[in-house]
């Protein structure tokens, strides 16, 4: 199953969102693996409504991450920039 680090919450809590089963999980930031940082993505095993281990995913990271600069590429080229006048 598939994870994402949504925020880190007060530096202590990071919050993975598991979008497959729609919920949300809060865990210490010191259980995240080792090169993790906001929008990673993570391979999860969970068992009794708990992440039971959780591996980084670097490859689902930097394809996703590709993705989203790409469509903002696409939006900025496609703005005609500010209707308000600068004074």
């Amino acid at each position: 199953m598939k994870g994402y680090l949504d925020r880190i919450e007060e530096n202590k809590f990071a919050v993975i969102l598991v979008e497959e089963i729609k919920k949300e999980f809060i865990i210490p930031v010191a259980e995240l693996p080792v090169g993790s940082a906001k929008k990673s993505y993570f391979d999860l095993t969970i068992e009794n409504n708990q992440i039971t281990s959780m591996k980084l995913n670097e490859q689902a990271t930097m394809t996703e991450q590709q993705k989203v600069d790409e469509l903002m590429l696409k939006l900025r080229s496609k703005s005609k920039g500010s209707k308000f006048k600068k004074n």
